[in-house]
């Protein structure tokens, strides 16, 4: 069953930036790209140095989709299903997220994989 959990407030992640939570002992990047309430949430954990930077990432768009530049070498991963554009198989966990009344909650429930069964998740 999908339960949603509060982790923050939107205006808490500046416009264009990505932020770190935990959900359920899991660490996940939240991130704001533009001046509104649309967030997103994936996987924290960059899968090619198993390292917590991807919150820290540069927000770029890309064939109009959004994407996260990882601080360390600036692999790619798509914001809405956690693609990782040099090599699916390095994808990470997305997130359903809503935000309501200003409150950003985020699902227990990855998005299923949309891309590939060969996916290695963190």
């Amino acid at each position: 069953m999908t339960e949603w959990v509060t982790v923050c407030k939107v205006n808490d992640i500046l416009p264009g930036t990505g932020v770190c939570a935990l959900l359920e002992n899991q660490q996940i990047a939240l991130f704001r790209p533009r001046d509104d309430v649309q967030v997103y949430a994936i996987s924290n954990i960059d899968p090619f140095f198993r390292a917590s930077v991807l919150s820290r990432g540069i927000i770029a768009e890309h064939q109009g989709d959004l994407w996260v530049a990882s601080p360390l070498k600036k692999q790619h991963f798509r914001l809405r299903d956690g693609l990782c554009m040099e090599d699916n198989r390095y994808s990470v966990a997305a997130y359903p997220v809503k935000v309501s009344e200003g409150a950003v909650q985020v699902s227990t429930m990855p998005v299923p994989d949309s891309h590939d069964d060969t996916v290695i998740r963190e």
